[in-house]
């Protein structure tokens, strides 16, 4: 009698283990090399610098002062514009936080070169794009009470790099830009003119 249960446990416990036993390595290596053989596109965002400058340091309580947010995109690459003209196209967004009180002009887009382009498909397409050195430009103005300090304005940048063959998928950089808040009577220093045409921070009347 226990002879026969013995048996019985014993094909029992063959079975379970016949039900755990992992896949074949002959089907574990045929998935591995079908994803190698259709990888994803790497993301291209990375290799664009994305910068931001001010036109003084530090700024008068009171006055006006510009700011440029710096796109250096390689020359293998390109970003759509602000308006990409095409209809599937993710166009580049600046947004400025600035601190309250503070207030922001809308931002300056450089306007796109209009290039065609075919992606692989039979249909060219006509996108607006931005190559090379691309700069956004905005002003800030600080309310003539701004205890001093330094300040933070925070900006994003959302755009769209692309080749002549695939676009990548949209990235995002967030930039903390600072700036010191003296008085009146303090003189600023102009910095940055490359990026403003050699001009600098006004003060308002």
């Amino acid at each position: 009698m226990k002879r026969k249960f013995y048996t019985g446990l014993a094909a029992a416990l063959l079975t379970f283990a016949a039900l755990l036993a992992p896949t074949t390595p002959a089907t574990a290596t045929h998935a591995v090399t079908d994803a190698a053989l259709t990888p994803e596109p790497e993301p291209q965002a990375s290799s664009i610098g994305v910068n931001g400058f001010f036109s003084v340091d530090p700024a008068q309580q009171g006055s006006t002062f510009q700011a440029a947010v710096v796109m250096e995109i390689p020359g293998d690459l390109h970003v759509n514009a602000n308006k990409p003209l095409g209809k599937y196209s993710v166009p580049t967004i600046v947004k400025v936080d600035a601190p309250r009180g503070f207030r922001v002009t809308p931002v300056t887009y450089p306007r796109g070169t209009v290039r065609t382009f075919n992606f692989g498909g039979s249909d060219e397409s006509r996108i607006a794009v931005y190559e090379g050195r691309t700069i956004f430009r905005f002003n800030v103005s600080v309310p003539a009470g701004q205890p001093f300090g330094v300040e933070n304005v925070r900006v994003s940048v959302r755009f769209q790099s692309c080749t002549d063959e695939v676009c990548y998928p949209p990235a995002t950089r967030n930039l903390d830009l600072h700036i010191g808040v003296v008085g009146r009577d303090t003189t600023p220093n102009r910095i940055n003119g490359q990026y403003f045409g050699g001009g600098g921070g006004r003060r308002k009347r």
